[in-house]
């Protein structure tokens, strides 16, 4: 089977039964899960398969052949155990090719790229000549790398985005710190205008005269009456001068 994308290989071993089987019922079980494969009957086939693995757990064509059921009913991390368990109990070169191939074919379904490269690799281990795995690995290849330009776009933006952040936030530091800078201003001014109220007020101040308004009285007439007595003293000075006298010739 081809997709525009990468290939996948899935096709049931077929054998024929015989001394590969220890024992016939896993033989019938193998070959009924094969037929219900064909017809796409893949639920049925996993059942087929699984009763067979409950006679003989080891049987290569068993395991194989259930992974490629789940593989078909896209359950791709169950498909890739029974690959793996395909691999435990051994088998002929080509059959370890095409598990280390479909085991690529599920990390590639899910694009975890590394993964896929890596079972690539170990299926061209076991079979240099299968071109399906050579292609699969140079498209893995190409998606990671793309991946991981893309990531560092990503990156680029995300370092951008953390710039302007912080250019924003030492912008509004600095307005903060401004604020700051007038508040402290102010509270200065307010501080200084206080201290010269305080000391305009521990300035002397003159008393309120404590004259009552008749002492008050008595007081302007006793300034009136000795101002009059130094007019009349003056003016008994002044008729007491001797006037000038005549000669007698």
């Amino acid at each position: 089977m081809k997709q525009n994308f990468f290939h996948i290989a899935v096709a049931v071993l077929l054998f024929s039964t015989g001394a590969t089987f220890a024992q016939e019922g896993t033989n019938k079980l193998i070959r009924k899960g094969n037929d219900q494969y064909k017809k796409q009957q893949y639920a049925d086939a996993e059942a087929s398969y699984k009763k067979a693995l409950e006679r003989n757990n080891k049987s290569v064509e068993g395991n194989y052949n259930l992974g490629n059921s789940l593989y078909e009913q896209k359950r791709f991390d169950a498909a890739r155990a029974q690959y793996a368990n395909t691999l435990k109990v051994g088998g002929k070169k080509e059959v370890k090719a095409d598990a280390n191939y479909n085991i690529g074919n599920t990390f590639m379904e899910d694009k975890k790229w590394e993964e896929s490269i890596k079972s690539y690799k170990n299926a061209l281990k076991a079979n240099p000549a299968d071109e399906q795995a050579r292609y699969n690995l140079a498209y893995a290849q190409a998606m990671l790398k793309k991946q991981q330009q893309e990531g560092g776009g990503d990156d680029k933006k995300d370092n951008k985005d953390k710039q302007k952040d912080k250019q924003k936030e030492n912008k509004e530091n600095k307005e903060d710190q401004k604020k700051d800078q007038d508040k402290k201003e102010q509270e200065k001014k307010e501080q200084e205008k206080k201290q010269q109220e305080k000391e305009q007020q521990q300035q002397p101040q003159p008393k309120p005269s404590k004259l009552t308004p008749e002492e008050a009285k008595r007081l302007l007439q006793a300034l009136a009456q000795q101002e009059k007595k130094l007019q009349e003293d003056k003016m008994k000075k002044v008729k007491a001068s001797p006037g000038t006298v005549e000669k007698d010739w």
